[in-house]
């Protein structure tokens, strides 16, 4: 196991989720980088697993980068864990990754709960394709640009919430998107885990102020695609034009008309017409 980085995903809630190959990685690496070894030390007692600790988190990343890679190029082993899920998504530990890649050393992961796909697999929505986006800021002008910017998106996308700030984020939801399905997946296989299938106009009115807590992530559904399985040759326009003018509508006024139907131009209609 020498000259590795192992990315280790640890249980979001139930122990029992770990799986057998975490469990050996963590024994035997060398020592284990971790976003908070408080955390991190409960989970290794319930596995009477004893491994020295580096703390790894969004605060001391850079220096404590650089002093995990450099044990790991004198020959050590190294599992980075966050404090619950899969490392390194929506967490510091992309920036190790990062400079392992800079630095030459080998990566390999160790699958894990991961929250992000555990509430599509059960938000009801489309699941072909989607987009996670993490968290969203605190910081209203950012926020706003952030979900302005996914206006046209049309794949199911996804977001992790606090608790404290979900009744603002349900309220934006509903005036960025309009109204749309919604599904907020709390607890995820804790004792309360709950899945609430619901509307961004319902949610906004009614489940902003109810105080849901727990660990949160929303699954919006994307934007629809409008069906452009009806199209129309420049003649067919033509011929919808000229019916339109044989009802007494001026030539102009049925081009205008007929491009709204058929997605031509008004200017290319009327020189048919003429």
């Amino acid at each position: 196991m020498d000259n590795t980085l192992y990315v280790v995903g640890t249980p979001i809630g139930n122990l029992s989720d770990m799986s057998p190959r975490a469990v050996d990685t963590l024994r035997n690496v060398d020592f284990i980088a971790a976003e908070d070894t408080r955390v991190t030390l409960k989970l290794l007692n319930h596995f009477d697993i004893k491994k020295p600790m580096v703390s790894y988190y969004e605060h001391n990343k850079r220096e404590r980068g650089e002093i995990i890679c450099n044990r790991i190029l004198s020959g050590e082993s190294c599992a980075i864990v966050t404090d619950a899920g899969m490392p390194c998504i929506s967490d510091p530990g992309e920036d190790l990754i990062k400079l392992c890649e800079e630095k030459g050393i080998k990566t390999i992961v160790v699958p894990g709960p991961s929250a992000v796909i555990s509430a599509l697999a059960v938000s009801g929505l489309e699941t072909g394709r989607f987009c996670f986006e993490g968290f969203l800021s605190v910081n209203k002008k950012s926020r706003r640009e952030h979900l302005q910017n996914l206006a046209d998106e049309t794949r199911t996308m996804i977001f992790y919430e606090a608790p404290h700030k979900l009744p603002s984020t349900l309220k934006d939801l509903y005036s960025a998107f309009g109204d749309r399905k919604l599904t907020i997946v709390r607890e995820i296989t804790k004792i309360h885990e709950e899945t609430i299938r619901t509307t961004t106009k319902y949610a906004a009115e009614n489940l902003a102020d109810s105080g849901i807590k727990g660990e949160i992530v929303l699954v919006l559904e994307g934007k629809k695609q409008i069906d452009n399985e009806e199209s129309y040759t420049l003649e067919q326009a033509v011929e919808i034009a000229e019916k339109l003018i044989e009802k007494g509508m001026k030539s102009s006024e049925a081009a205008k008309e007929t491009a709204s139907i058929t997605g031509f131009k008004k200017n290319e209609i009327y020189k048919e017409l003429i």
